[in-house]
């Protein structure tokens, strides 16, 4: 079946588009707004639950091939950098080529790249295919909210957009439980294969469905100075934050990339004024509302990710949870986000974004905070109240803040937002795992001697010190083999106990950067350009 072209006549000052101009309605399923959000739903489940559902499979992977723990660490790092650092590019090209096509690409990349990741019998191999991955995600998640913008009237978008978030938070959420149940019972191969069907369907279901729509007034060249900038701008700062917790945050290598980056978005944003048709046109943050959804999708991923982060360690080493009944006792999170997301979609189109977005932002605020009273003996139910909590914070968050950010840019642009939208989410993910990991680092190695000392254990020297902090930097106990039980009872004591004051700073300074969102949240409002797309097909 060939692809139609649906052309958005809207112009810059058009207030409603007008009819297709090469393209009549959509027939049949293909270009059906809600079966488009079930196929794009498909395939941007893969990329969200790949990026937790293989951190259960690492300590499998590093046995399997006898991988360093600093090789392993790169099976997460290079897709998340690839991610980072190409979104907003894809996003251009998606704009440039059509979102159907971009997707369709990226879907049938990420599946073969995963595919590939099962067959390989080397880390090398593992981490290379892993970067394709990151590569080929970033083509499709962009398109797919493209893709929404485009096929739904401006009266349902945000409804779209909550189920299209509460699908990312679902995958994101049950990776862990998946991985656990994959590595448990098959092999920490299969965590990847299953890509494969899923790849396979989205494809059929794109092929028979997605309709292409294209802006009269899309892009007809490409950027490449802007895109070499911005990517190398993003690759180094992204490529500090990802490091700083082993080079030191104080390190001259650390704040070379800092600063390496910073001219690099400096030189990136004078170019973008000289040419004509720029990657980013500077004029899109004129719009206050659409940077500020930009600012809060920072704040918030800061905010969730980085800690959430120290929660995985908290519930299997604290508490001796397996990967699976840690996933488990997440499931409070994810079921508020899924019930959230279309109920936060229908709350921001009948009272608009800005008090759900600040109510969200302030229910994070306040779960952080709750998270932050955490103890080692905390009850189960306890836990489920502030993770409820925390979903349901963030539900509104997801939704509003992407619909505020594609809303306010233009139709032609709306590749480059949803690449911003979802940079903008990565940065602060890393900015927040690396910021608040700082933060447990520091308050562990100031509190550990005295704590260990107050215990009555022998003193350690400066190297069993540093050994010792880094485990319990992630809530392990340093017990070494053959020593006494009633030792070993009180170094578990010390080590949960220090572990558990730098979690809970680490929450605390969540929680405050939650707030501050809040405030960030009163500059938003919807978007001025969401009814760009919403002739192009019927409901």
């Amino acid at each position: 079946m060939t692809s139609q072209t649906t052309i958005d006549k809207t112009g810059p000052g058009d207030k409603a588009p007008l009819a297709p101009s090469d393209a009549g309605p959509a027939k049949g399923l293909r270009g059906h707004p809600w079966f488009t959000l079930i196929t794009v739903a498909v395939g941007v489940m893969m990329v969200a639950l790949d990026g937790t559902i293989v951190a259960i499979a690492n300590p499998a992977i590093q046995q399997d091939l006898g991988a360093t723990f600093a090789e392993v660490q790169w099976i997460t790092n290079g897709y998340f950098l690839a991610l980072a650092v190409s979104l907003i590019t894809a996003g251009k090209l998606g704009d440039r080529f059509g979102h159907r096509q971009t997707f369709l690409i990226g879907v049938v990349g990420f599946a073969v790249a995963s595919g590939a990741i099962g067959l390989s019998s080397s880390i090398g191999l593992v981490v290379t295919f892993r970067v394709l991955q990151g590569l080929f995600g970033a083509l499709l998640m962009p398109a797919a909210l493209g893709l929404l913008r485009a096929t739904f009237p401006a009266e349902k978008l945000n409804m779209a957009i909550g189920i299209w978030g509460m699908v990312i938070g679902a995958s994101t959420a049950g990776g862990p439980i998946l991985g656990g149940v994959l590595v448990e019972h098959v092999n920490w191969q299969s965590v990847f294969f299953i890509n494969v069907p899923v790849g396979i369907l989205a494809v059929a279901l794109g092929a028979w469905i997605l309709l292409d729509h294209r802006a009269e007034n899309a892009p007809r060249s490409f950027d490449l100075l802007g895109i070499g900038l911005l990517s190398g701008a993003m690759f180094c700062l992204v490529w500090a934050l990802i490091n700083a917790p082993e080079w030191g945050w104080g390190a001259g290598k650390t704040w070379l990339f800092v600063a390496v980056s910073v001219v690099g978005f400096v030189l990136f944003a004078l170019w973008e004024k000289r040419v004509k048709e720029p990657l980013i046109p500077l004029a899109l943050f004129r719009s206050i509302p659409l940077s500020a959804g930009v600012v809060l999708m920072v704040l918030m991923a800061i905010a969730f990710m980085g800690g959430l982060f120290f929660v995985t360690f908290y519930l299997q080493n604290v508490h001796g949870m397996g990967p699976i009944d840690a996933g488990l006792h997440l499931l409070p999170l994810t079921g508020m986000m899924i019930v959230g997301s279309p109920l936060a979609g229908a709350m921001i189109t009948k009272l608009g974004p800005r008090v759900p977005l600040a109510g969200g932002m302030a229910c994070t605020a306040i779960a952080m905070y709750g998270m932050s009273t955490l103890e080692t003996d905390t009850s189960s139910a306890l836990m489920s109240l502030w993770f409820a909590l925390l979903g349901l914070g963030l539900a509104p968050v997801m939704v509003g803040a992407t619909e505020v950010i594609v809303g306010n840019a233009p139709m032609e642009l709306s590749g480059v937002a949803g690449g911003l939208q979802q940079a903008a989410m990565q940065i602060g993910g890393s900015l927040g795992t690396a910021v608040l990991g700082a933060v447990m680092a520091s308050k562990v190695d100031s509190d550990l001697a005295g704590n260990w000392a107050d215990a009555g254990l022998p003193q350690l020297t400066p190297a069993q010190e540093a050994q010792a902090s880094e485990a319990v930097q992630v809530g392990m106990a340093p017990i070494a083999k053959g020593t006494p039980e009633a030792i070993a009872a009180k170094i578990t004591d010390v080590a949960h106990d220090t572990f558990i004051s730098g979690m809970s700073l680490a929450s605390l300074v969540a929680a405050g950067v939650a707030a501050v969102a809040v405030l960030v949240a009163f500059l938003t409002k919807r978007g001025e350009n969401a009814e760009a797309g919403a002739g192009a097909a019927h409901i």
